[in-house]
């Protein structure tokens, strides 16, 4: 018997019995949604997080109080720091890293803005050098930017994010328009393009004023971010070993104290959100594995009854000449079979359920080419593994033994 012959009566074995055959693969389908499920929903997460969270540009990087924190102990190490960046520290480094080409700083407060009967509660205040456009650059709906004349004398400007404008100023063109910032009425210079949101947090929700303002709004005691366009792309590592020499000089450090600031790089955030998404996957996969372990028993199982309901036919096959390698294959094709209608129904519930999320929730689903040649992979597996039983039981029955099966 070849191969074409025994997925033929494969096929036909699993349709006179399709009510069962589907409740057999109710595990697979399951495991193999969940699984392809999450990896649509980490891909996207990726692709998103690479094309807009990390909008720090090649040979950019920033030096932060902070910085990335990953466990307890390193958050328990930064609020011990008592040390605060300053522009100081920033115009040292441009005074002194010609390695550096632009160097911009930028601080943040929380406010709430109101303006008629509207209100925005928890916007985020950036006070900016404009020099962080150079490092940094906004899409630019309407209106202007915030210019060097505008820091030099700490302008009462501020430049929109596009919820703020959309939300305070609604059907009306915001440029020019008055809005109360921190106490003090500012005007509107410039709108930006929306981004849209992230996870359900908007993106555009936020205000930038000039630095000098913001230091007169709220204080000279926050801590600045110090972003730094390195003059060779190729040597920001030189550039980050310069501007590190520069702050632990200022900052009187011995050489065996650790660094008091932290330097964040486009690739340190891919990073760490590449390691955090494979823990997820990791993890989402052991748990749905179980799944699929149950649903390759079940299969198993079902293929013992089937030897079972078949003795007889078996029998009368190795009666007119079928050998053992001709029932074992007949019996794997159909576990195989089996396992594999499984997997491409969980693949197209995956696809559904993928692009669902993507249209109507904030999570940025993309569906991974990868998927279907993965799936029936694992599943080829599964019914191999747990069909091997069923199948050798079959073949070693005794042909007159198995004819006088009723």
């Amino acid at each position: 018997m070849n191969v074409v012959e025994s997925t033929r009566l494969a096929l036909e074995s699993i349709w006179a019995n399709r009510l069962r055959s589907f409740l057999t693969l109710l595990g697979v389908i399951i495991g193999i949604a969940a699984i392809i499920a999450t990896a649509a929903v980490i891909h996207g997460l990726n692709r998103y997080v690479a094309e807009k969270l990390s909008n720090l540009g090649k040979g950019v990087f920033t030096v932060q109080r902070f910085g990335l924190i990953t466990n307890r102990q390193q958050f328990l190490e930064a609020i011990r720091r008592n040390r605060r960046l300053l522009p100081a520290d920033a115009r040292a480094i441009e005074a002194r890293c010609p390695e550096a080409e632009v160097v911009a700083w930028e601080t943040h407060a929380t406010v709430d803005l109101k303006r008629l009967d509207q209100e925005i509660r928890d916007t985020d205040c950036g006070g900016i050098t404009p020099a962080i456009l150079e490092i940094e650059p906004y899409d630019l709906d309407q209106g202007r930017f915030l210019v060097p004349g505008d820091e030099d004398r700490a302008a009462p400007v501020v430049f929109l994010g596009a919820d703020v404008a959309e939300r305070l100023f609604p059907n009306v063109d915001p440029i020019g328009k008055d809005l109360r910032v921190g106490g003090q009425q500012l005007e509107v210079v410039g709108v930006a393009v929306k981004k849209g949101s992230f996870l359900g947090f908007s993106q555009d929700n936020y205000v930038k004023i000039p630095y000098g303002l913001h230091r007169k709004l709220f204080g000279t005691g926050r801590s600045i971010n110090i972003s730094v366009k390195a003059a060779d792309d190729a040597r920001m590592a030189e550039a980050m070993d310069a501007v590190r020499a520069v702050l632990r000089a200022r900052h009187h450090l011995r050489p065996a104290d650790e660094d008091d600031f932290s330097m964040v790089t486009a690739e340190g955030i891919n990073d760490l959100w590449s390691r955090l998404t494979q823990t997820i996957f990791t993890v989402a996969m052991f748990v749905v594995g179980i799944s699929l372990v149950v649903g390759g028993i079940v299969i198993m199982n079902i293929m013992l009854v089937s030897v079972v309901e078949r003795t007889r036919e078996i029998g009368v096959r190795k009666a007119v000449g079928a050998r053992q390698g001709d029932i074992v294959q007949q019996f794997l094709i159909e576990s195989v079979l089996l396992s594999c209608l499984g997997g491409a129904i969980g693949v197209l519930i995956a696809f559904a359920a993928s692009t669902a999320l993507a249209v109507h929730t904030p999570l940025p689903a993309s569906f991974p080419a990868w998927a279907p040649a993965v799936s029936f992979l694992i599943c080829t597996l599964i019914g191999v593994f747990f069909g091997i039983y069923p199948a050798l039981r079959a073949a070693r029955l005794d042909p007159i033994e198995a004819l006088r099966s009723e």
